[in-house]
């Protein structure tokens, strides 16, 4: 690996690492919270980017995954900075500037724009990536650039912030730069560079957008273009990307039909995805205010993205890799991934790398009083090891609590959600730590397989093994413990599953009086959203009953099929209330059946 290959890993790794800060202040052109997570699906091609690697491939990754205003046009900069290897990176940054402007439509200053413009003003064209020496002089030219922004865009001034998307690639040229000179310990907090311009003022007045926001690739024909210049008059935000006979388009408009219909007219539709921008800008209206602890847990609970704008709480990203490349796991399309499983693609999993953890706690400390890390069992994963001891080391206020949960999957999820919703009635860290461990005694969940052959795909079982046991129609029963996870029982089918998760159940939750069910879907939501959820409504009436897709690293090794159900006796926290004095509010849910929102 090429100091140029770390320095995009780790430009990478720290924009994925503060990417919800950018959805904090994500404010420009809408108000919709959305800048760090389509950087971080556009640009994560990056991660893993070698030099000498095919950059007409990595480029047409980029093209495809770009998502969002920021996403798109951030492509069109970094399509052209991989080929920096047989240019000189003052020319390819010149280059990337160029294209990101031609992207656009109708550019503003006060972007990221402006901040490629900066980076390339400041190398010469013939510079060579070896010969860049003063990288601390560097990010003081990228910062004021971004500084400026707060200024330079109403809205920014407005809300008092810099602009999500000009921040962004700020934090990856100072992952990059120091990347390149082997200083990465140099990387200074954002609240560091910008300390009165990452929340949004409580003045601010967010429009009520109406209209989509949409993503789209044509393979295009000769009259396409004309179309497009057409569209611009009627669509804001527009960025337009060729390659090849390939264009990619992203576009906000009210009449998202009568766009589809004539871009249909004009080529061939590749693929079309679009955002509700109304529905985000409630989402972000009504995202939840600051708790006296705020939570944080890994990716590996059956948790959303949808449930942590709910909640507040972080969720901390293992990676999914495919034939495709890696993904965060919350952000996989889940559908794609267990498609591709079935059809006998290859899936791994791995953690984030030990620079972007470390990011993720500096981020916790910097911007929370206090945090309580529930960690996924240090039996599955090192996360726990690699959080004390950078925690020893730079925590001497001890603001990052760490509790090795022994959990996984759903387990973890149900001791999250019990956590979170007793922080969002004002307990404190001691309080809701409590009511987490007091949990994790008991809450139970069991996985339910349906082919063993996943299992032997990812290593986990021989394939004679695995082999035979279809054959015979066994299917296994498993449950995530502290000591790892182990097989609780065998059954035959469907129907014997259902009934193995009902004699369980009967026995955890024969005295609790308002328990949490989770129910974990893989590729079978209806089947499980309707047998599984009307029987276990009617066997627990008192119960809450949440939807919710299995983790994708539990999928990703146990496969298509794979079902789940996790349960929480007492997740209003009873007992952990009354034996440290937390005056219970009203529960936030219905008692009944409810279905989370997966997007």
């Amino acid at each position: 690996m090429t100091a140029l290959d770390r320095a995009f890993g780790t430009g990478f790794d720290r924009l994925a690492a503060w990417s919800d800060l950018l959805d904090a202040i994500n404010v420009f052109p809408v108000a919709d919270g959305d800048t760090g997570r389509n950087l971080v699906v556009s640009l994560v091609a990056l991660k893993d980017f070698r030099t000498g690697a095919d950059s007409a491939r990595v480029t047409d990754q980029l093209l495809r995954s770009a998502r969002g205003n920021s996403g798109n046009i951030a492509t069109q900069f970094f399509s052209k900075l991989i080929q920096a290897p047989a240019t000189p990176m003052g020319e390819a940054l010149h280059r990337g500037a160029r294209a990101a402007h031609q992207a656009v439509r109708t550019p503003r200053d006060g972007t990221m724009l402006t901040v490629f413009d900066t980076l390339a003003d400041q190398l010469e064209n013939g510079q060579q990536a070896r010969d860049i020496a003063d990288v601390p002089g560097l990010l003081d030219h990228l910062q004021a650039t971004v500084q400026t922004s707060r200024n330079t865009l109403p809205r920014l001034r407005s809300a008092g912030v810099v602009d999500a998307g000009a921040l962004g690639m700020y934090l990856f040229f100072e992952g990059f730069f120091y990347a390149l000179i082997d200083r990465i310990e140099d990387c200074r907090p954002p609240s560091q560079r910008f300390p009165d311009s990452l929340h949004i003022s409580a003045a601010f007045q967010e429009q009520e957008d109406q209209g989509y926001c949409v993503d789209t690739v044509l393979r295009a024909r000769p009259e396409t273009d004309t179309v497009i210049k057409n569209l611009t008059g009627k669509a804001e935000s527009v960025v337009a990307i060729a390659h090849g006979d390939i264009v990619k388009l992203h576009f906000h408009t009210a009449d998202r039909d009568t766009a589809r219909q004539a871009l249909e007219a004009s080529g061939a539709l590749v693929s079309w995805s679009e955002d509700d921008l109304a529905r985000q800008v409630k989402t972000f209206q009504q995202r939840p205010l600051e708790t006296r602890v705020h939570i944080a847990t890994d990716g590996a609970a059956s948790l959303t993205r949808a449930d942590q704008q709910q909640y507040g709480f972080t969720l901390l990203d293992s990676y999914i890799t495919t034939g495709g490349g890696s993904q965060p796991e919350t952000r996989v399309v889940a559908e794609d991934l267990y498609r591709r499983m079935r059809a006998g693609e290859k899936v791994s999993t791995s953690q984030a790398s030990v620079f972007e953890r470390h990011q993720h706690y500096q981020r916790l400390i910097e911007t929370y009083p206090q945090t309580l890390y529930l960690c996924v069992g240090s039996v599955f994963t090192g996360n726990y090891e690699t959080a004390a001891a950078w925690q020893s080391r730079h925590d001497p206020d001890n603001r990052l609590r760490i509790l090795d949960t022994g959990a996984a999957s759903g387990r973890l999820a149900v001791v999250v959600l019990a956590a979170a919703r007793l922080a969002a009635r004002g307990a404190d860290r001691d309080a809701v730590a409590a009511l987490a461990q007091q949990s994790l005694t008991s809450c139970r969940e069991y996985i339910f397989i349906d082919r063993l052959k996943y299992l032997a795909a990812g290593g986990r079982l021989s394939r004679p093994s695995a082999l035979m046991g279809d054959l015979l129609r066994v299917k296994p029963v498993i449950s995530p413990l502290p000591s790892g996870a182990e097989k609780i029982g065998t059954v035959k089918n469907q129907a014997d599953q259902l009934r193995f998760a009902r004699q369980r159940l009967d026995s955890d939750l024969a005295k609790a009086e308002a328990p949490l069910i989770l129910l974990e879907y893989s590729d079978n939501r209806q089947w499980v959203e309707g047998l599984v959820a009307d029987q276990l409504h009617q066997a627990f009436p008192s119960a809450e009953i949440i939807l919710q897709p299995l983790s994708l690293t539990t999928g990703a090794h146990t496969g298509p099929g794979t079902w789940a159900v996790a349960v929480h006796p007492d997740p209003e926290g009873r007992q952990a209330a009354s034996s440290t004095g937390v005056v219970q509010a009203p529960a936030d849910h219905s008692p009944a059946y409810m279905e989370r929102n997966t997007g």
